[in-house]
């Protein structure tokens, strides 16, 4: 790594990275200190001591990324992302079952999954495929292979099965948008998401006829401004609502496993028998109902480093991975929770204005990937730590506990921290070959 890469980098990206790692290291420590345990803080049997090592190999990995060759990732972003999907493949035959989920491979020491490393992996392709000047978005053609590229990984991650991980490669789209797909496709999607909730609150029928409704309304309004009026439009929006409608019930209740929907249930408040009501949050919803608890109890400022009684009794089940985020609000309070999402806000904001700085095409589609990511792990995570999103078990962004989840958002990052150094190391130089 030259010093040119090293005086060139984002400093301000770097600095916002450092202080969530060291953010989340602190309330893991928090989590996992019992009281009365006199233990040291390099204790590595401890979650804390092992995150240091994890911590620590980051760094590692950093001063890897920043070595290679920023061309190094365009030119082979093809080739990492097939070996992203044999990685993913390979899980069936090699891989460990954790929790009924065969996603991890075991090597004794540590596991690793290959799932949120597929992330950076699809993240490079897609960049690489957009920014090919036979690329055109606009076109169908292109549109199918740039949504084959993102349905790759997905497909594999839902055999495992994790609908959370698979949930957020549908975020690119955002990326595709910003590359000029149609808005229709976003309002589509929006659309099935709205008849999906509402078919299961509401119920076939009624959302049916509240679709009708409103369609009868819109047109009446155009043939009263005097515009063209079609019947084609009406007609095929009212079979696309019946078809969806129609298929929900079945969806959910043959296809979705029994955890699934127990989830969505208790959180769109579907289940109305008390019994079933309380068995359920005593089971799925327990963690969220501790977790809320948790935050709650921490008022404005919060009850103070390791004081949070709710963190010390263990209430919350995996406080240290995907609920860490209870652990802030408990000892940390609501500033020390706005604190942490005004962090994450930042760091978002900022690698999306150096996105947009970019000169190459490559580097900025990458950027608003990278973006995405951090943007659908962020809302998902504290959605369902707080409650307002089912649980769907995925980690918080260099919060989280674990090994494949620190690497793997750092190596998102970093990558996009080196294309950015390089672009100002190509100005440097043509400016340095003007002048002479």
């Amino acid at each position: 790594m030259n010093n040119s890469v090293v005086r060139n980098m984002d400093w301000l990206t770097v600095l916002l990275y450092a202080l969530l790692v060291f953010a989340g290291w602190i309330n893991i420590y928090s989590s996992s200190i019992t009281d009365g345990l006199e233990t040291s803080v390099f204790d590595f049997s401890q979650y804390y001591g092992k995150q240091l090592t994890f911590i620590g190999l980051s760094t590692v990995f950093i001063v890897l990324i920043l070595a290679i060759d920023a061309k190094f990732y365009q030119r082979f972003s093809g080739i990492i992302y097939f070996i992203s999907l044999a990685s993913l493949a390979g899980v069936f035959i090699f891989g460990k079952n954790i929790a009924g989920q065969t996603a991890w491979y075991n090597f004794g020491f540590m596991s690793i999954q290959p799932a949120e490393f597929a992330k950076t992996a699809t993240a490079l392709a897609l960049a690489g495929y957009l920014s090919d000047s036979q690329t055109n978005i606009k076109y169908f053609r292109d549109q199918l292979r740039a949504f084959l590229i993102i349905a790759g990984p997905m497909v594999f991650i839902l055999l495992q099965p994790d609908p959370g991980s698979a949930m957020v490669f549908a975020s690119f789209i955002l990326v595709l948008y910003r590359e000029g797909l149609p808005s229709g496709y976003l309002l589509c999607g929006l659309g099935m998401l709205t008849l999906f909730i509402t078919t299961l609150i509401f119920g076939a029928i009624w959302v049916s006829v509240a679709v009708f409704l409103l369609l009868t309304l819109y047109f009446i309004w155009r043939k009263r401004k005097k515009k063209v009026v079609s019947l084609l439009p009406f007609l095929t929006l009212m079979v696309i609502t019946v078809l969806v409608t129609s298929s929900v019930r079945f969806t959910f209740d043959h296809i979705f496993k029994q955890h699934h929907r127990d989830r969505i249930s208790l959180w769109l408040k579907l289940e109305h028998d008390p019994e079933k009501l309380r068995e359920i949050r005593r089971s799925i919803g327990y963690n969220t109902y501790q977790s809320e608890s948790a935050i709650s109890s921490g008022g404005f400022y919060g009850k103070g480093f390791l004081e949070g009684t709710r963190t010390k009794g263990g209430f919350v089940p995996e406080q240290h991975t995907d609920y860490i985020f209870s652990t802030v609000g408990e000892e940390w309070g609501f500033a020390g929770s706005t604190a942490v999402i005004l962090l994450f806000t930042f760091l978002l904001l900022r690698i999306l204005f150096l996105a947009e700085r970019q000169k190459s095409k490559f580097s900025r589609i990458y950027g608003y990937g990278v973006a995405a990511i951090l943007f659908s792990h962020f809302t998902i995570n504290i959605g369902m730590v707080i409650g307002l999103l089912p649980t769907v078990g995925i980690p918080l962004p260099f919060f989280s506990y674990g090994g494949s989840g620190l690497w793997a958002f750092t190596l998102l990052l970093f990558v996009f921290i080196k294309l950015d150094a390089n672009q100002i190391n190509e100005w440097e130089d043509l400016n340095d070959a003007t002048v002479s």
